[in-house]
């Protein structure tokens, strides 16, 4: 036997033409480094949409906190408004009668003046 023939590879069985067929360890090794790449390429997925519901969730913590100071600041605004709707409202009232006390100081002295 030559030196050259016991290195080289073996032969594809008679009757069959072609390259020699792969040992079944290396396919099943390909295989497994295909899944392999799928599971990676999932768990790369999965850990961006963790990624993305972890700053969903700040977000909507940080509208939620907002939303809470604009409902106090509406609040106050509210009890502001109110306060200030009957200070008004008095005062309105106030000079509704100071005009109604001179109109009748007028009318008065009008009856007065007019009846002697």
């Amino acid at each position: 036997m030559s030196a050259t023939a016991a290195t080289a590879p073996p032969a594809a069985p008679a009757g069959e033409g072609g390259p020699p067929a792969p040992p079944p360890n290396l396919t099943s090794n390909r295989r497994l480094q295909q899944t392999q790449a799928q599971v990676d390429e999932v768990v790369d997925i999965m850990r961006v949409n963790v990624d993305k519901v972890l700053e969903r969730d700040q977000k909507l913590s940080e509208l939620d906190d907002r939303a809470d100071a604009l409902q106090a600041g509406a609040s106050q605004f509210e009890t502001s408004a109110a306060k200030l709707k009957r200070k008004y409202w008095w005062k309105n009232l106030k000079m509704m009668i100071i005009l109604g006390v001179i109109c009748a100081i007028i009318l008065i002295i009008i009856i007065v003046y007019f009846s002697s």
